[in-house]
């Protein structure tokens, strides 16, 4: 529980706005936004280009995790995401010490992220 309250609220690694963050992506400059809701979730809707990695598998195996995303050797930062803020915070944590890349939350997640006007990919239907 002490964990989840550091992680939550602990400051632990920065934070960008949603907007903030796409502007990171559009740049180019090496960051990749990586939502780590679970699959079912991500499927109802998320932003484009984002990759799946979700906290579950995450808390599993941190390192191992990482390296199912293939990220391009020029990826520097990871711009984390969920529905609100929280699992990504926590995903924040957990990857904490990972040495190749900085992770970044994205403030708010996807809930921000539609409310700020940025795109999103729904399923057809």
């Amino acid at each position: 529980m002490i964990a989840l309250l550091r992680a939550l609220f602990g400051g632990r690694g920065g934070q960008l706005a949603p907007h903030e963050a796409a502007a990171r992506l559009r740049a180019g400059a090496g960051a990749v936004l990586v939502d780590v809701r679970e699959a079912a979730e991500f499927a109802r809707g998320h932003a484009p280009g984002a990759r799946l990695l979700p906290l579950s598998r995450i808390r599993a195996d941190a390192a191992g995790a990482l390296a199912t995303l293939d990220l391009p050797d020029t990826t520097d930062e990871l711009l984390l995401i969920c529905h609100s803020g929280m699992r990504s915070r926590i995903a924040q944590a957990a990857l904490a010490g990972h040495r190749r890349v900085r992770c970044v939350n994205v403030a708010g997640g996807m809930q921000a992220w539609v409310d700020a006007g940025l795109p999103m990919t729904t399923p057809r239907g």
